[in-house]
């Protein structure tokens, strides 16, 4: 979700470089953005305070940054701050609302509210550093040939993920008119995907089969996108391509709706007063049957497309 912010906050303010360092393979994000450079690490070559400690006087050496933006605020970061803070330098960081995200996810609290995106949250830090930075919230298609539809059933945790049964009859439905193209990783992902794949005429699965960088060329071209609340939909923003996302336990109100994703696209079951129960969908369902997520009418998907 960095990704977008970083490309309008550089166009707004184009003498600044911004060097992001992250997991190495997560480099194909940031391709093409003029004015990030990628440092790309292995984090257990990192471990443990001295780990740190390391990394953080190899990064001054090799950038001498000005300043400081810590996007993640995890433990990881915050021994980071602690350290360039000591040698003098000015560090930034997000606020993730924990607090408000705590209330919005009290299975009592009744007065659901929209609380700030994630995107303003990561464009607020450059605020704070004294920049301008006004977010668009708007697609940029990277490809103007598109056809089919992609979908990514799964999700990193349950609370997220659609019933399988009711992701296999949704495709089922859709393939008699639409290319379905499946998304997924991991061996279990695959060999589920591919099974689908030999049932269900006019589907192919990809999981397993493309890179980061090619995966997003696939999505760029696709006309439309299908995911859980997951990476997925975050990838088709990166590249401009329109998600309709489906939400179960976790709920855009707590602001991690991908970057020029439509509300209207957005897939849920509405009428339960215990969503959201997660910001992550993590938890375990708190009345037991998982009805944000056994009760989601597939039909709503299909009026959409």
């Amino acid at each position: 979700m960095t990704v977008p912010v970083f490309r309008e906050f550089l166009e707004q303010n184009p003498g600044v470089e911004i060097i992001m360092v992250s997991r190495k393979n997560f480099e194909a994000l940031f391709e093409g953005i003029p004015n990030v450079r990628f440092k790309g690490i292995d984090l257990d070559d990192y471990k443990g305070l001295f780990g740190l400690r390391r990394l953080s006087n190899e990064l001054i050496r090799e950038f001498n940054p000005d300043l400081i933006a810590n996007l993640h605020d995890v433990i990881r970061t915050k021994i980071l701050d602690r350290i360039y803070r000591r040698k003098g330098l000015k560090v930034f960081k997000i606020n993730k609302g924990k607090e408000e995200k705590e209330h919005l996810t009290d299975v009592w609290n009744l007065d659901k509210t929209q609380l700030k995106k994630t995107v303003e949250r990561y464009a607020d830090v450059f605020r704070e550093m004294g920049f301008q930075v006004e977010l668009s919230e708007q697609l940029r298609p990277v490809s103007d040939q598109k056809s089919g539809i992609g979908f990514a059933p799964f999700a990193q945790h349950r609370g997220k993920m659609l019933p399988l049964e009711k992701s296999y009859e949704l495709v089922r439905i859709l393939a008699k008119k639409h290319k379905v193209f499946f998304f997924g990783g991991g061996n279990k992902e695959t060999e589920t995907l591919e099974q689908w794949e030999s049932e269900i005429p006019n589907t192919e699965s990809l999981s397993g089969k493309l890179t980061l960088r090619e995966e997003l060329d696939k999505i760029a071209g696709l006309e439309l996108m299908i995911s859980m609340d997951s990476a997925n939909m975050h990838l088709a923003s990166i590249v401009g391509t329109r998600c309709i996302s489906l939400w179960g336990a976790t709920h855009p109100y707590a602001g991690f709706l991908g970057f020029g994703q439509s509300e209207d696209d957005v897939v849920q079951v509405k009428d339960l007063t215990c969503r959201p129960c997660s910001v992550f969908g993590d938890k375990e369902c708190y009345r037991g049957d998982w009805a944000c997520l056994e009760e989601f009418n597939i039909q709503k998907v299909i009026d959409k497309i």
